[in-house]
């Protein structure tokens, strides 16, 4: 009987072990209109976890970052901070230009393009129009460890760069291979500052100003997974 129950016990730690806790995402919908326009579409972590609190204080950080003109970015920078500081600047320029002023607008709309027991990725589309002849328009591809929600780096997710820059290359060619646009500025092929996941393989973006000029846009692909898969550690 003591053997049966020492036996019962270990099957249960295992599968308490094993348990994965999921993150679970609502969308957070606000509009500011004070002064300067911002607007947020952004998906929200649930729950208090350890998980949940880091997913949502990253992405947060990054849109106050976006909202304020720093040098350097700051990883202790609050939204609410720089929503009011975005708001405040935006009346000192009006009152300086009067009502020709144009308007300040930023906005900020977020998707869970891949979620996994190891891995979450998230996009987030921003735009902020302050006064220049057109506004900037970044999107910004994040990769969580779904346990802890660690932002993870390229290192922690790829094994091999050599070899991803390979197969990455060959589907930038086939993807701009009728544009006579000179890609890269004369520079080697590089891969992007942006590399998340979807459903179906790796998303590789190239924001404007990366690798072409502003008129030119931005170049968005997938690789599926059956190419990829062999270099990956994480998905």
């Amino acid at each position: 009987m003591k053997a049966k129950l020492i036996a019962l016990f270990s099957v249960l730690i295992l599968f308490s072990c094993e348990e994965i806790t999921v993150v679970n995402f609502t969308e957070t919908n606000a509009l500011y209109e004070d002064n300067a326009i911002i607007e947020l579409n952004i998906p929200k972590a649930e729950g208090n976890s350890i998980a949940a609190k880091a997913i949502n204080n990253a992405i947060e950080n990054h849109i106050a970052n976006t909202l304020v003109f720093l040098e350097e970015p700051s990883d202790t920078l609050q939204l609410d901070y720089a929503i009011k500081t975005f708001d405040t600047e935006y009346k000192s320029f009006k009152d300086g230009f009067g009502e020709s002023a144009m308007v300040w607008d930023a906005s900020f709309d977020g998707e869970i393009t891949y979620q996994s027991p190891m891995l979450i990725s998230i996009a987030i589309n921003s735009y902020v129009n302050s006064g220049g002849a057109h506004g900037n328009l970044n999107v910004t591809l994040f990769n969580f460890d779904a346990s802890t929600g660690e932002l993870l780096q390229f290192e922690d997710i790829f094994n091999n760069k050599d070899a991803l820059i390979k197969v990455v290359k060959t589907h930038f060619e086939k993807e701009t291979k009728n544009s006579d646009i000179n890609y890269f500025f004369g520079e080697p092929f590089s891969l992007p500052a942006n590399i998340g996941f979807n459903y179906e393989g790796i998303i590789c973006f190239y924001n404007v100003y990366e690798i072409a000029s502003y008129a030119d846009g931005v170049i968005e692909f997938t690789v599926p997974f059956n190419e990829v898969e062999t270099y990956l550690d994480i998905y």
